[in-house]
């Protein structure tokens, strides 16, 4: 593989250490050429690295271009790779001559380059906004600026993410901290709680909020201390601002750092207070060395940061919170050594050197992979369902689907249905409609080549009597009519209460869908009530089965983040309003206080869909005598499952809080409202439920009783779960056959 890489060559910062440092370690696997259009420092520095590096001077940009065709043509080369406004300029001009793929590299937000410079952000700044439309693809240097992206209207299916890489091989700095200390000139005892920031003064890294903030915790912790590393204008104005609020004495500001390693060594908790970051170097320097961060909510910090798990996140300019964050921090030395060895673990994984480096080659494989693709011909898949309104079982449904399609073929490209496509197409990175929007979608479906309806109970008329069932029916006919192969995905059938529904749903279904795979039993029954016959029906499983859970020391942190003991007893409810429940809310409240008092199991409450369940399960909370909480995390899927495993026992009205809890071995209660939660439990040869209309104190505590009999005993589920997980493949082979791709295991 040849890669040219095109860049002004007066780059400083963040893009300058970035691709320098891709490049150099590129050139170990791939044939790698820089070229630069100005000569000076950043080359020579390049060269100095090992770099090839190529020199195209001055401003006649036609005649570079046709000197920069003939150069890679003769070179042979394969991709072209573009970094900065003059980078893109000539990757968009020389992109039709040359027919080769082109991508750039979005540093930094191109809206804010020029910032302060009128004339340069109406010239550079204008060129360099049309010349990144007219690109292949576009990486960001963080899952952030991916996003921002996404929000500009560039497409996610050609979009890419990459990290800034850190070398996370164990250092031995050159001082102690004692030791390091003493050469700043500062006597500070040794059972100070140091935090510090590596920063420039300047206004957008806020270091006055740091210094508020600091003097507000210190007020509670007097044994906290601030060790700011860095120079810049803004210094003058800080250090009377540490006088100001009288803790100059606890405030060192150590001046410009060359040796970080001995610096971030001194340091208990590393802080960054930026109104505004891409994804600083900063911040994996910290975690390299495992200290526990509390940030500012900017930019990709939160990829890293995750709040309550390895570290505490804040508004921007949120003096206060800050404080709070810092005091906490200080007075708990076991939260500050789990904080800063998760951080550490997940900085190691996700973001060191190799990671990013082989996250760049699989980029360029993936862009001549897609060149290679018949232009034209219809790909992709389209994927409806109820997506986009909160349910973490739906979002959970989706995230299935979309991890299975990607597997089949990672450059498959991905549209989705949903009532909330930002924030679709930022989460799962892939194009997004808004679901009613019908004259998009149509037109969609006239250039994919497979239609999912996509997960779940779609087919009801339950929730609606008609309305969302005829939408899903048309859905249905106009892919099939706009030449999709069409397959119902892991779905299931029902409950269908009106004759008029049943014969118009099995009439569609049967003309419409090439593959049906089902859930449960039920369903299948269902639509051999119904009369479909045609479509090839299989018996399969919720895709969202296939989900992991978080790590361990990420549920840790969020328990610790809620206040809760991560080695702690727990029983979940997860609960939805539906006719007949509030009469039930007196019983739920007795069987959470009946599982605290007989079993020690401290009654927790996860919604699943928190726009409905949360107030539900606060209704039962307010009925409570044991220290009943609410846990209501908004995050992936992964955490909720977490959350889940830890429980030992889910009493849930909630199918797929039934789902996630049975994958991860935990005794299940079911409160049936609707036979698919009745049809899912027999499925996997479980009997501890029973209809929400009869659900009686009595019957709820027996069935509390029959879970807890099961705790610590997976092999009641194992069985069951297994032969869940096994079957669960055939949703996605079925896809696989209806897009034309051989899997391994088919060949």
């Amino acid at each position: 593989m040849k890669v040219i890489h095109l860049i002004s060559g007066g780059d400083t910062g963040g893009a300058k250490t970035h691709v320098h440092m891709l490049l150099q370690n590129l050139s170990r696997n791939i044939h790698v050429t820089m070229v630069c259009f100005t000569d000076g420092p950043f080359a020579q520095e390049a060269r100095e690295l090992g770099i090839e590096t190529v020199i195209f001077p001055g401003n006649d940009l036609l005649r570079i271009c046709r000197e920069l065709k003939r150069f890679i043509l003769d070179g042979d080369y394969d991709l072209i790779h573009c970094h900065g406004a003059r980078g893109n300029l000539m990757g968009a001009l020389l992109r039709r001559t040359t027919h080769l793929p082109v991508v750039s590299t979005v540093h930094s937000d191109p809206r804010l380059d020029y910032l302060g410079r009128p004339l340069a952000r109406m010239t550079y700044g204008v060129i360099n906004g049309w010349a990144l439309k007219r690109l292949d693809y576009r990486i960001g240097v963080s899952d952030a600026m991916t996003d921002l992206l996404i929000s500009r209207g560039f497409d996610p299916n050609h979009l890419f993410t990459i990290y800034n890489g850190l070398d996370f091989t164990p250092r031995t700095p050159i001082l102690d901290r004692q030791a390091y200390l003493s050469s700043l000139g500062v006597s500070w005892g040794k059972d100070c709680v140091i935090a510090g920031v590596a920063a420039r003064l300047n206004p957008v890294k806020d270091i006055s909020t740091l210094i508020r903030g600091f003097a507000m915790a210190h007020a509670t912790c007097p044994y906290l201390r601030l060790l700011i590393a860095g120079d810049g204008e803004e210094e003058s104005k800080l250090r009377a601002l540490a006088a100001e609020l009288g803790v100059s004495e606890e405030v060192c500001f150590a001046g410009w750092v060359t040796d970080t390693d001995s610096f971030y060594n001194a340091l208990d908790i590393n802080t960054l207070t930026s109104l505004s970051e891409t994804f600083p170097y900063a911040l994996t320097e910290g975690a390299r060395a495992g200290l526990p961060t509390v940030a500012s909510r900017v930019g990709g910090v939160p990829y890293l940061i995750e709040h309550g798990v390895n570290g505490f996140l804040f508004p921007p300019g949120d003096a206060q919170s800050l404080a709070k964050h810092l005091a906490t921090m200080a007075q708990d030395p076991l939260l500050r050594e789990h904080m800063g060895q998760r951080l550490r673990e997940k900085g190691q994984n996700q973001f060191s050197l190799e990671s990013t480096l082989e996250r760049q080659l699989d980029i360029y494989r993936s862009i001549l992979r897609r060149q290679a693709r018949k232009a034209g011909k219809r790909d992709g898949v389209l994927i409806c369902g109820a997506y986009g309104r909160g349910n973490a079982g739906d979002d959970a449904i989706l995230e299935a689907i979309v991890q299975e399609m990607r597997g089949l073929d990672p450059d498959l490209p991905l549209w989705v249905l949903s009532r909330k496509p930002a924030e679709t197409r930022s989460v799962y990175r892939v194009g997004a409609i808004y679901t009613f929007n019908i004259p998009r979608f149509l037109r969609r479906m006239t250039k994919t080549k497979l239609y999912i309806n996509g997960g779940g109970s779609l087919m009801q008329d339950a929730t609606s009597r008609r309305r969302s069932l005829l939408f899903y029916l048309f859905t249905l006919s106009a892919g099939k009519l706009l030449g999709n192969k069409v397959i119902m995905y892991g779905c299931g059938i029902g409950p269908l209460r009106y004759p008029s529904n049943r014969r118009l749903a099995g009439k569609i279904i049967q003309r419409r869908v090439d593959v049906i795979t089902l859930r449960d039993v039920h369903s299948q029954s269902e639509l051999a009530a119904m009369g479909v016959t045609r479509p090839e029906i299989i018996l399969a499983a919720d895709p969202t089965v296939i989900l992991p859970a978080a790590e361990p020391h990420t549920v840790d942190g969020l328990l610790e983040g809620a206040g809760l003991d991560p080695a702690g007893k727990y029983i979940a409810f997860t609960l939805r309003p539906w006719p007949g429940f509030e009469a039930k809310v007196p019983i739920l409240a007795k069987g959470a206080d009946y599982a605290y008092a007989k079993y020690g199991l401290t009654p927790l409450f996860l919604p699943i869909e928190r726009r409905l369940d949360v107030e539900a399960c606060q209704q039962v909370i307010r009925l409570t005598h044991a220290p009943a909480r609410l846990l209501d995390v908004a995050g992936s899927s992964a955490h909720t499952i977490g959350l889940y495993a830890r429980m030992q026992m889910v009493v849930s009205m909630r199918l797929h809080a039934l789902v996630f809890a049975a994958g991860q071995g935990v005794p299940l209660v079911g409160v049936v409202y609707d036979p698919k939660v009745s049809s899912f439990l027999s499925y996997i040869g479980q009997n501890l439920y029973t209809d929400l209309s009869d659900l009686t104190e009595e019957s709820l505590k027996a069935l509390i009783d029959g879970g807890a009999a099961r705790i610590g005993d997976a092999s009641f589920l194992t069985e069951g779960v297994e032969r869940l997980r096994s079957i669960e493949g055939r949703n996605q082979a079925a896809a696989a056959r209806l897009l034309g791709i051989e899997r391994g295991e088919d060949k």
